[in-house]
Order: C-alpha cells, then sequence, then structure tokens
C-alpha cells in the first residue's frame, strides 16, 4: 500500500471548526507557555472531542511540554477517533493489510493520519523508556507500511537495538552471536 497515494481527498483540518473553537485555539497559541493556554486547548477539547484538529493542537502541547504521558493520551483517542470514522473494526494489535483495507478504501488521508498517530505513540513510549511497548507499535506500522512511506524503520532500529543493550545490562556475561 502506497500511503502516499491520496490525492485530491480532504484532510483533518480541513474539516470545520466552530468559531468558539477555533477561538480558543488561537487563544492557545498566543498564550503558549503560560497555564492558559492548557486551559483553552481542554476547553477546545470539552467542545470538541472528536475534532483531529483539537486532538492534533492537544498532542502537540504536550509533546513540547515532554509530558508525554498525556501525549499517547490523546494520540490514543486521535487513533480512537480515526478508526470509528475508517469503520475500523479491530485495535491496533490487530490491523493487517486487509482489516486495513475497509478504511483505505473510506480515507487514505485518514488512514494514513491513524498510522502517523501510531507512530508519535511508539515514538513517545520509546522516550519514556518503555521500549518493547513502542517497538510494538512501531512495528505495526513497518508491517502495514511497507514503502516505509512514513520513515518507521529507522525508529524500529534503534528500539531493537535499545532492547539488546538492555538485555546485555541484564546478563553481561552472555555472548551474543
Amino acid at each position: 500500500m502506497d500511503l502516499l497515494d491520496f490525492e485530491a481527498q480532504s484532510l483533518y483540518f480541513e474539516d470545520k471548526l466552530p468559531s468558539e473553537v477555533s477561538e480558543l485555539l488561537g487563544a492557545a497559541a498566543d498564550t503558549y507557555g503560560h497555564e492558559r493556554a492548557e486551559h483553552n486547548l481542554l476547553r477546545a477539547y470539552f467542545l470538541e472531542p472528536d475534532h483531529l484538529t483539537v486532538l492534533v493542537a492537544l498532542y502537540r502541547y504536550y509533546y513540547y511540554q515532554h509530558r508525554y504521558g498525556d501525549a499517547i493520551l490523546v494520540a490514543e483517542r486521535a487513533m480512537y477517533v480515526t478508526a470509528r470514522r475508517l469503520e475500523l473494526r479491530c485495535s491496533w494489535q490487530h490491523l493487517t493489510l486487509q482489516s486495513l483495507g475497509a478504511g483505505i478504501i473510506k480515507s487514505m488521508t485518514l488512514t494514513r493520519f491513524y498510522l502517523m498517530a501510531l507512530k508519535g505513540a511508539g515514538y513517545l513510549k520509546l522516550r519514556m523508556g518503555e521500549t518493547q511497548s513502542g517497538l510494538a507499535r512501531l512495528e505495526k506500522v513497518e508491517e502495514l507500511d511497507s514503502d516505509d512511506r512514513m520513515n518507521v524503520r529507522t525508529l524500529v532500529q534503534i528500539a531493537r537495538d535499545e532492547l539488546r543493550r538492555q538485555e546485555l545490562d541484564v546478563y553481561p556475561n552472555v555472548v551474543s552471536i
């Protein structure tokens, strides 16, 4: 599947936002670095909990604040919302190219968004030291993106190398072949 094949499809940020929510996102950008920014983002989320623009803004806020646990929660919410819109009937752990097919037919851009959220969650798990959990997410993206359009292979290799290093730290006298 070519994840760059999404010509003439709408993108998540083209979905109309109510003016109040749009104003809250603008206010959050204007007050970034202050407690008020998060308040504005959370209020926008409470008004539009299924709007991907709101979820992306909240994710980015938490990511840049190094609040990775919160960012993962938002990434998982974005995946849930996107899966529902794509009519995916299984969790990310059980996705196959075949099960992803219905989503691809509905919207390649939303399918790509879903996989980007999964990749982001995997990366955050790595940053939090949860290597095995992060690797599982990244390997799923790698499995579904055989052409590596999402540039996940390097992260997968980094995670695998880290797991090997951790094993050597636990069992220092074991020789790896």
